[in-house]
């Protein structure tokens, strides 16, 4: 009885790591894609902004800060220290309100890849059992906990969808008000240079990749789940 108790908690628990996976798994894609960088300077037009507050960096140069970001984000650095030519003379870039903000998003994005690890230990380690200790006997309840998670993980989204798409602005004021312990991250658009680079537009794009993003791969695992299950009741009748 108390095994029974005990595997039913496993698999629930299994449902509930699943969605916490690929959206986390989504957010660490996003702040280490430099595609996704690029994309948002193109669309929102980040190079003629920063030209119109006075600093002039050329594709490649602005690709070099994206970059830069993202290895400030993925090294054992306290603070960044971004340089770039202005006016012919090196220029650094953030100033100390908008150093102490990205050491705060930092901060964010390593426990983001701390839940992942997590989640993605537990994940494997439950698959693992049902698939090697217990063998056929329980590859079919390994399906169910996919497409059970795949289910919630299709539900939250949606949810997160339609509140991105009806009050992005709202939902992400109260991100910020959450999770970050100061108010460094209420930056001037027309001074702060970091602002510039990431424009609100960029966020709510990226908000509704990772959505998506999350979406799409739960759909992919309970697609293949479910047609397991299909294929292997078929097979027993």
């Amino acid at each position: 009885m108390k095994l029974r108790i005990l595997g039913i908690a496993a698999k629930w628990l299994f449902m509930l790591c699943l969605p916490v996976l690929l959206l986390t798994a989504s957010l660490g894609w996003a702040a280490d894609s430099l595609w996704l960088y690029k994309y948002g300077s193109q669309e929102y037009n980040v190079s003629q902004t920063l030209a119109d507050a006075g600093l002039e960096l050329t594709g490649s140069e602005l690709e070099e800060v994206y970059a830069g970001l993202i290895s400030y984000f993925n090294s054992g650095e306290e603070y960044i220290s971004l340089t770039v030519m202005k006016d012919g003379e090196p220029f650094e870039l953030f100033n100390q309100r908008e150093i102490i903000h990205l050491k705060d998003v930092k901060g964010l994005i390593w426990l983001d890849y701390w839940v992942l690890l997590g989640t993605l230990v537990y994940v494997l380690a439950y698959a693992g059992v049902c698939l090697f200790w217990r063998k056929k006997r329980y590859w079919r309840r390994l399906a169910w906990g996919v497409v059970g998670g795949g289910g919630i993980t299709l539900a939250f989204m949606l949810a997160l969808g339609l509140g991105i798409l009806l009050g992005f602005s709202q939902l992400f004021w109260q991100f910020h008000v959450v999770f970050f312990p100061n108010e460094f991250w209420l930056l001037d658009p027309t001074k702060d240079y970091l602002k510039m680079l990431f424009p609100d537009g960029f966020f709510y794009d990226a908000a509704l990749f990772c959505a998506l993003g999350s979406a799409g791969l739960a759909v992919i695992l309970g697609g293949v789940s479910g047609g397991y299950l299909i294929f292997s009741r078929r097979k027993v009748t």
